[in-house]
């Protein structure tokens, strides 16, 4: 079982403390989400009762290959994953150039986690459109695997069209591609094209099962299987080494963790900010990762 340290909603200044405590505490991943900025969206957030996304306006969202790259530079061990990454709300070559360089800089420790987005509003400030995001997506996905082979390479697609051309630096190990999101449109995609797949919601063990039966059958139309498939899911339960052993069996390969949601009274008491997340970080390594 992998544990990917879930950092959504951090400041920025605390991004390099938490990721090399993070290296040290044996921690698998840092995961850091995507926005581009904040404003009275007209797109409704679809994952609260009234629309309105569930974080203030001054919450920070650096440029997640900026921050990687920051990260990266201060650890040697722990990977980063985007998490997930509105890759169709850029243009191809952006897309290729920011992950490539990341990869090539953190000595392949990159994991491109992607979305299609809900904030239209985005979409419509750099120039995308939002209503192909999802076709855009799936053209966009072999298009960048074969950019970051090197090499002079060519594509024609229905959205993305260049003649024979080479990006450089490049990874020396393709750059894993995990799909976000639990929509059938979502899964569907994991299974036909992602090397894993990131759950975007806490999880009721019920509501994994059956989430996991449904990504079981999308596999299996492209003649894959669970264990062809890595599947980072957080769950809604007391976080113990039984609990992620027993997932772990049924084909969950990883969990979001973000310890300090649940610190301890004497943790708030003492401590703030990036103390707190490391104390938290450190009580989480001690009782769950390391009985693994």
């Amino acid at each position: 079982m992998e544990f990917w340290l879930g950092a959504s909603f951090v400041d920025a200044g605390e991004y390099l403390p938490l990721a090399t405590a993070a290296d040290r505490l044996g921690y698998d991943v840092v995961a850091i989400s995507d926005h581009l900025f904040h404003a009275d969206y007209e797109a409704s957030y679809p994952y609260s009762e009234t629309g309105a996304p569930p974080y203030p306006e001054g919450t920070h969202w650096p440029d997640a290959w900026v921050a990687i790259g920051a990260m990266a530079a201060a650890t040697s061990r722990v990977r980063f994953a985007t998490n997930v990454y509105i890759a169709p709300a850029r243009d191809l070559f952006t897309v290729a150039k920011a992950v490539s360089t990341a990869a090539v800089l953190s000595g392949d420790r990159a994991i491109l986690g992607v979305g299609v987005g809900w904030c239209e509003d985005e979409f419509r400030q750099t120039g995308q459109d939002f209503r192909t995001r999802g076709k855009r997506l799936d053209e966009m996905i072999p298009a960048l695997r074969a950019l970051w082979k090197g090499g002079r390479v060519e594509h024609h697609g229905r959205f993305y069209d260049h003649g024979p051309l080479s990006i450089a630096p490049v990874p020396s190990e393709p750059v894993p591609v995990f799909i976000g999101g639990d929509s059938d449109v979502a899964l569907r995609r994991a299974a036909r094209i992602g090397d894993g797949w990131i759950g975007n919601r806490i999880y009721k063990e019920d509501d994994l099962s059956d989430l996991l039966r449904r990504l079981k059958g999308h596999l299996a139309e492209h003649g894959r299987a669970l264990d062809d498939l890595q599947i980072i899911a957080p769950i809604a339960k007391r976080p113990s080494a039984d609990l992620y052993r027993k997932w772990r069996e049924r084909g969950v390969t990883g969990t979001l963790a973000a310890p300090w949601w649940m610190p301890t009274d004497e943790e708030k008491a003492r401590l703030t900010g990036a103390d707190l997340k490391i104390a938290s970080m450190e009580r989480f390594a001690e009782e769950v990762i390391q009985k693994m």
